[in-house]
């Protein structure tokens, strides 16, 4: 089996990732070691050394490719990663076991005027600042499927997946939703209304989010700058097609993970 060793040089020396290939070798497998994203090729599975800011970025690289993935945290909290350093051992193990479980975690396909991105986490969409725009609340305009699912005056608006749940939605009052499940999340930012709780709708509806004269918001997708739009622009947010497939020893212990690395 071909694997992929993929680390972030602002974390991880390269001499871990080589040691890690070697191990992957004396085990039986094959591995190449890669520091870019974009240079990976001609492997059938991908470890990836980093904390969860790399494993995002990691995850929507594997999901092109169709490649399954597992972290090794070398970062802080460690949400997305399935080891901790010092782990390496049974990551080599896992990565190399053909008949381990598979996790598959929902993507967001976010466009802005025809041209799409995808995220892992979440697409947030924060109120703009500068001469040429309202500097004030924005009134989000959305709708579902065509039809009006609200107006919500606030700061921003985050749009989560199942697996962004334990993150901005969950800290703006939202819940932990399973990975797997047909849900996603909408939730305004320092919303000044009643009705700034978090929103489940089904991932098989598209989002459109309409802006008001005047306004402009930046769009963020997992913590990566998209763009900036304003009221002539038309943004559409859909569960993609594809997923990001996740290597797990156990994928019904999320929750117990979640609440370790909390606490």
């Amino acid at each position: 089996m071909n694997i992929g060793i993929f680390y972030n040089r602002n974390q991880v020396k390269k001499e871990i990732a080589e040691k890690l290939a070697s191990d992957v070798r004396s085990a039986g497998g094959n591995a190449t070691v890669f520091s870019d994203l974009n240079q990976i090729k001609e492997i059938e599975r991908l470890v990836v050394l980093g904390g969860d800011g790399t494993m995002l970025h990691a995850a929507r690289r594997a999901s092109e490719l169709n490649l399954s993935l597992v972290g090794i945290n070398y970062g802080h909290l460690g949400f997305l990663t399935e080891f901790e350093r010092g782990e390496e051992e049974r990551a080599v193990r896992l990565v190399l076991d053909q008949t381990c479980p598979l996790l598959e975690r929902a993507l967001l396909e976010v466009e802005l005027n025809g041209e799409k991105t995808f995220c892992l986490n979440e697409v947030t969409f924060l109120r703009g600042v500068g001469e040429n725009c309202d500097n004030k609340a924005v009134k989000f305009s959305v709708t579902i499927d065509g039809s009006a699912a609200g107006i919500f005056n606030a700061d921003g608006l985050v749009v989560a997946t199942p697996t962004g749940s334990t993150a901005y939605s969950l800290s703006a009052g939202g819940s932990i939703m399973m990975p797997e499940c047909g849900t996603f999340q909408l939730t305004p930012m320092c919303a000044f209304s009643l009705r700034s709780r978090p929103i489940a709708y089904p991932d098989y509806y598209e989002l459109q989010i309409f802006l008001p004269e005047k306004s402009r918001v930046v769009l963020c997708g997992d913590g990566t700058y998209l763009g900036e739009a304003g009221e002539k622009d038309i943004i559409k947010v859909r569960k993609a097609t594809r997923t990001a497939v996740f290597l797990t020893r156990n994928k019904h212990d999320c929750f117990q993970r979640i609440t370790k690395k909390i606490n």
